[in-house]
């Protein structure tokens, strides 16, 4: 009897133990599952993350060529749709934002004397080559070989490659049809009798194109002095800036505009105002317009973009459809008198710079 209840006792621990190893091996067979799991959603998430940081790598730098570098900010004179078409154009190919102050030349150059503290302009663009050169002679604009450089017009850049002339405006006599449906006269000849009471300019002292002018007058001539003040002994006025001087003419509140700024005339002219325009035969001078990157410039590098872009192929031809005449060489105009075909006065621009703000300020004084 003993000995069957100790067999039994044996068979029961031993299934007991049997049990207990079956469910050893199941608990590992599980963890060890568990354990491979765990692994796969760790790779599957290292490799989640990084195709997160993948895509986000590219999409910064899809952004960084879609916004560029920055922004460039640049001063410049009228006509103001080119203005806004260059910089449309400019950040459209480059992705760098073009912050624009729009003036006439005194606008500008007053602007960069108050912000001198603090100063703002990376570019800056004149109407007036004479005040280009002094500030290159105040150490205000520094030394930058552009793009096409070889292209350009000869001695449109300065000999320190300072002043870039991207384009050009010249100044002649404006005339309104209805009033003199043909007009030829010279510079001296409009102090007749003929036109007593019926002639104007621009107020030099805002229009940089009228004053380089004047000053080539008085330094070009042998009898430019004297033309002037004969001018103001016939009656000249002096309605404003080149915008108002011109809206006299076209109204017909005077009939004759001298030193008007040939590009607003061609423009005036293709919608359809009743004026014209020539050269007066003993010449005229033609004003490149100084393109000019800053010593302060905030953005030197986007400055030298701007300026290598002013020289391309589409900015010359925006600058042609404007009727302004283009820096290059290689770009001719239609609907205007091309550089070739206007007589110029003989100019010393150095001479010209010694005299331009005394000559302003005199025509505006006899004409008073």
């Amino acid at each position: 009897m003993k000995r069957r209840i100790l067999t039994l006792l044996l068979a029961g621990c031993l299934c007991l133990g049997l049990a207990a190893c079956g469910q050893s091996a199941q608990e590992d067979t599980t963890a060890a599952a568990d354990t491979s799991a765990e692994a796969d959603a760790n790779a599957d998430t290292d490799a989640a993350a990084s195709e997160d940081a993948e895509a986000a790598e590219t999409e910064t730098a899809d952004t960084a060529e879609a916004t560029g570098s920055g922004k460039v900010t640049v001063y410049m004179p009228s006509p103001a749709g080119l203005a806004d078409k260059l910089a449309a154009a400019f950040t459209e190919k480059t992705g760098i934002q073009v912050e624009q102050f729009q003036g006439t030349t005194g606008e500008i150059l007053a602007r960069l004397e108050t912000e001198a503290a603090n100063p703002v302009a990376d570019v800056v663009i004149l109407a007036s080559w004479s005040d280009g050169l002094s500030m290159k002679e105040d150490g205000q604009i520094m030394s930058y070989t552009p793009a096409n450089a070889d292209l350009v017009n000869e001695g449109w850049i300065d000999e320190d490659s300072m002043l870039f002339g991207y384009s050009a405006s010249a100044v002649g006599v404006i005339y309104n049809t209805t009033i003199y449906p043909e007009l030829s006269a010279d510079w001296a000849d409009l102090a007749g009798a003929d036109y007593t009471d019926d002639i104007a300019i621009p107020d030099p002292e805002k229009s940089g194109a009228c004053k380089d002018f004047l000053a080539g007058l008085v330094t070009g001539l042998d009898n430019g002095e004297e033309i002037m003040q004969s001018w103001a002994d016939n009656g000249l006025t002096v309605p404003g800036a080149n915008s108002a001087a011109l809206e006299s003419v076209t109204t017909g509140e005077k009939g004759i505009l001298i030193a008007g700024v040939d590009y607003n005339a061609y423009s005036s002219m293709a919608d359809g105002e009743p004026i014209s325009i020539y050269y007066p035969a003993s010449g005229t001078v033609v004003n490149p317009r100084p393109a000019m990157i800053m010593n302060t410039a905030p953005n030197v590098d986007n400055a030298k973009a701007f300026i290598d872009f002013l020289f391309s192929d589409e900015a010359q031809q925006m600058v042609a459809d404007a009727y302004l005449l283009p820096g290059r060489s290689d770009i001719q105009c239609d609907g205007r008198t091309n550089l070739a075909d206007i007589p110029q006065i003989p100019t010393d621009w150095s001479a010209m710079m010694g005299v331009a703000d005394d000559t302003a300020a005199k025509l505006n004084e006899i004409c008073q």
